[in-house]
């Protein structure tokens, strides 16, 4: 009876590690990880990077795979706290995840980043957009503008094509994404002589009740206020500018892209909204019109920017694992490096943007477009 337990023992242990031995080695695969909200007040974000990341897996798929190796794709839900996406991380790296798609959002991005720095994991991350992200990680990179590149980016705009405008500005200041594009718009706007009349602020905890803010920026005679903030609040301070007879030009940026689809949310709030972004369903390039035709027949709505952004990661992946000739016996680290490298050689054309460069901090280099929105549409916003 001895030797017959020894003898099951010792095969439950060969068993245990051949599984944890073989989880990086699939055969014809290569797994590509993806993390986001896909629940919880953020879920708009990471549903729509998750649902572009599949369209993009199953064109590539079906045209042949990524250097002949057929993509596996697995996402997991962070509910955009910082926690739950390393525990999400953790999962994908036991399932044997080759390559990161994410995370979506920003802070829960800033924690798993030292995670993937440290074990040698390529990422690219589609919408999150702090500089603290890629900071002192060469092997996290971002499709999405980073955090200075949108406020200057917006104060640019604004300076070319509503000068005259007198701006409030209403960001939140727990929160790194809005604090980020905060700092940078303020100081180009500075640089380039736009009248900022009010600042507010928020946290987390107060983002139900805007009307101290509104009153304030109102009295300022504000007719223009950038929102550099998620899309939640956002909707929260239309509907109470509206209530209060207000109506300014709100100007936003990356994170105001949802707010269409957002359940419940009456899109008559939001017209005239300005937004600073990469993508336009709108668009009559080939590209965008097949794109947005797939999707709408799949997920019933029109694409947002985040769904292009997950469409074009994986993309971009492709292209940089073919031009860096990578291979599946590749341990992890030689494939990072390899991706590492490739990434800053090649020239991307996607959704988001054409002749996409990547720096070595870590940072794209494409140029954003305004859109205003026009009967529940994003259409081009022409320069005056």
């Amino acid at each position: 009876m001895k030797r017959i337990l020894a003898l099951l023992v010792a095969v439950v242990m060969c068993a245990s590690m051949f599984v944890g031995c073989g989880s990086k080695d699939d055969g014809n695969t290569l797994k590509i990880g993806g993390i986001g909200p896909i629940t919880g007040d953020a879920a708009i974000y990471g549903q729509a990077v998750m649902n572009g990341c599949k369209i993009a897996v199953d064109e590539i798929n079906a045209a042949g795979g990524i250097g002949g190796l057929q993509i596996e794709f697995k996402f997991e839900d962070d509910v955009n706290v910082a926690e739950t996406s390393v525990t999400a991380y953790n999962k994908l790296m036991d399932w044997g995840m080759d390559i990161l798609v994410g995370t979506v959002t920003t802070t829960p991005c800033i924690s798993v980043s030292e995670k993937i720095y440290e074990d040698r994991v390529f990422a690219l991350t589609p919408s999150a957009s702090s500089t603290d992200v890629t900071k002192g990680k060469d092997n996290m990179f971002q499709l999405c503008f980073s955090d200075p590149n949108q406020g200057t980016g917006s104060a640019t705009y604004i300076s070319a094509n509503m000068a005259d405008k007198k701006i409030a500005v209403i960001y939140r200041n727990d929160d790194a994404y809005s604090q980020g594009i905060r700092d940078t718009f303020v100081a180009e706007a500075n640089a380039k002589n736009l009248s900022i009349v009010y600042e507010g602020t928020f946290t987390a905890d107060t983002a139900t009740d805007f009307s101290v803010q509104l009153t304030a920026a109102k009295a300022a005679k504000a007719d223009l206020i950038f929102l550099p903030i998620y899309y939640q609040p956002a909707s929260v301070i239309l509907a109470q500018a509206k209530a209060m007879d207000y109506a300014p030009t709100f100007f936003g940026v990356d994170g105001m892209d949802g707010i269409l689809t957002m359940k419940n949310f009456d899109t008559k709030l939001a017209e005239g909204v300005m937004v600073l972004t990469p993508f336009s369903a709108d668009a009559q390039d080939d590209r965008t019109v097949n794109f947005v035709k797939k999707y709408k027949e799949l997920y019933k709505e029109v694409p947002n920017q985040f769904a292009a952004d997950g469409y074009d990661c994986i993309y971009a992946v492709k292209a940089a694992y073919e031009k860096a000739g990578c291979t599946k016996d590749m341990k992890a680290e030689e494939l990072c490096a390899a991706l590492v490298k490739a990434i800053k050689e090649i020239s991307f054309d996607g959704l988001t943007g054409t002749s996409m460069t990547w720096s070595d901090k870590g940072e794209v280099n494409k140029m954003p477009t305004a859109v205003v929105i026009k009967d529940g549409v994003y259409v081009s916003a022409e320069a005056k």
